[in-house]
């Protein structure tokens, strides 16, 4: 029993100190931690965020300080997502995309967040007050919001208003065209990319770059589309 005793207040010991680290590394990271109730559940505490649970204090005592952000990053923008659509109580988010946007613009980053119901919600981190804050991003779909956001307009074989067809993985979305990029990296020369990727005929570009597309699709956040994902194109609308 002495054993025991001794066990579990050496546990508790550890989560006293682990919940300090944890919160003075997130107060680094500009991100206020709720109080853990280490007393009361040990190392099996959750970690909290204005009450947004992220994780588990074992869970959370393992990662590096990327990791860490990256974990509550992820949670964070979830619930931002879930709550701009209302979403129901359930439903959950499936993919996290940060968006590639000039520079500087008045948020620290933008992300795309995928629900299960396909809705793409476009969230904005930013610093407000030494704090980091998610917050849904309004677009309007304007010209000069678009420059803002992208900035000038670049060419492409497809002009605005087309309607394409394209491959993202496994799935083919259809959409119009209703902004021109500037051209990116190639994305199969990503690791990140799947392998087996079939080649477009008549797509011969630089090994490095590759014209892109903002792609609306009536999802949400328009996607951003490369030459090398189309797999059709329709008509053009009236």
């Amino acid at each position: 029993m002495t054993y025991a005793l001794q066990n579990r207040g050496n546990e508790y010991q550890e989560a006293h100190h682990i919940a300090e680290q944890l919160t003075a590394s997130c107060k680094q990271l500009h991100i206020p931690l709720d109080a853990i109730d280490w007393q009361q559940l040990g190392m099996q505490a959750s970690v909290k965020v204005d009450r947004i649970e992220i994780a588990s204090l074992l869970t959370l005592s393992r990662r590096t300080s990327a990791d860490l952000l990256r974990s509550i990053q992820i949670k964070l923008f979830e619930h931002a997502a879930l709550k701009a659509i209302h979403a129901h109580p359930h439903l959950k988010a499936l993919m996290w995309a940060p968006v590639d946007v000039v520079q500087p613009q008045a948020f620290l980053s933008l992300w795309i967040v995928t629900t299960e119901t396909d809705e793409r919600v476009p969230i904005t981190e930013s610093l407000q007050q030494g704090r980091r804050v998610y917050e849904p991003y309004r677009l309007d779909g304007s010209k000069e919001q678009l420059l803002l956001l992208f900035g000038p307009m670049g060419e492409g074989t497809y002009p605005l208003g087309e309607k394409i067809t394209f491959q993202v993985r496994e799935r083919h979305y259809t959409g119009e065209i209703c902004y021109i990029l500037s051209p990116g990296k190639n994305p199969l020369n990503r690791k990140y990319v799947s392998k087996g990727s079939p080649s477009r005929p008549g797509n011969a570009y630089a090994s490095d770059s590759v014209a892109r597309y903002l792609v609306h699709c009536h999802d949400g956040f328009p996607h951003i589309v490369t030459q090398l994902q189309i797999t059709d194109k329709g008509e053009t609308p009236s």
